[in-house]
């Protein structure tokens, strides 16, 4: 069952060393990370199961083990999900389910999507080693009725199971964002950080899907899955970060 969550943004510009001068304004979005994964450590899960988005390659499970690297944002900075050497006790891979993910179930051999890496660096920045981690890659456009598939094998995975879910809001905030302004950007980002302060489940369902794709917001898919994870849980939400320093939505929120 579901004890706990924490949603985090997942730019590679969370990592200090991608960013040139540290991007200071995202100090207070990594402070706010710091604080949701400290939740996850106080529910003394059995497992973490952590959900971001993913290209293709990397869609599908990541044992605990995987590294990850920051080499293609120029950067000679590599990581690691959960236990170095997890990866050769456990060569099948992680558990989660990879075909509601809409990925291969090859896990052996495949470097963590970028999303998983910012998280790799978050759980090592914060020293995590209170239970077990795995990961899982899903697709940006992945049917809402998949992602809650997903998350429902992820809740029944453990007696207690905690989820990191990374993924950003909408990239359509500002004139200078990735996607240009989009007048509904700002709504659809509202809408989320409400839903995801709130621990409401029925909203996250009821996301957008194709909306969000246009919006670009790569954490629609992640947070249904939570969504999916976290039914009948019965857990409370708090929103610790909300802002778009670059045009693009970051959130911060807790769940236990």
């Amino acid at each position: 069952m579901l004890v706990a969550a924490a949603v985090c943004p997942c730019p590679p510009l969370l990592v200090p060393d991608v960013a040139v001068g540290a991007a200071p304004e995202l100090d207070a979005a990594r402070a706010a990370c710091t604080d949701a994964l400290g939740v996850l450590a106080a529910s003394r899960p059995d497992l973490l199961v952590v959900v971001g988005p993913a290209e293709e390659s990397g869609r599908g499970p990541h044992p605990e083990g995987t590294r990850g690297s920051f080499s293609g944002f120029g950067v000679d900075l590599d990581v690691c999900l959960g236990r170095p050497d997890a990866a050769r006790a456990n060569p099948d891979g992680a558990s989660v389910n990879p075909d509601a993910a809409g990925a291969s179930a090859d896990a052996s051999e495949r470097e963590l999507p970028t999303s998983l890496a910012v998280a790799a660096w978050l759980l090592e920045r914060t020293g995590w080693s209170d239970a077990p981690v795995e990961g899982l890659g899903v697709g940006e456009s992945l049917e809402t009725e998949r992602c809650i598939q997903a998350g429902e094998h992820i809740g029944g995975r453990a007696g207690r199971v905690a989820v990191l879910v990374m993924g950003d809001a909408s990239a359509c905030r500002t004139l200078k964002a990735p996607g240009y302004l989009d007048e509904r950007a700002a709504d659809f980002d509202a809408e989320a950080a409400r839903a995801l302060g709130a621990a409401d489940v029925a909203a996250l369902k009821a996301l957008d899907t194709s909306l969000a794709y246009e919006l670009k917001a790569a954490g629609r898919a992640p947070w249904q899955v939570l969504a999916g994870a976290a039914e009948g849980a019965g857990l409370g939400g708090a929103l610790l970060y909300d802002d778009a320093p670059y045009g693009v939505g970051y959130l911060v929120a807790a769940w236990s």
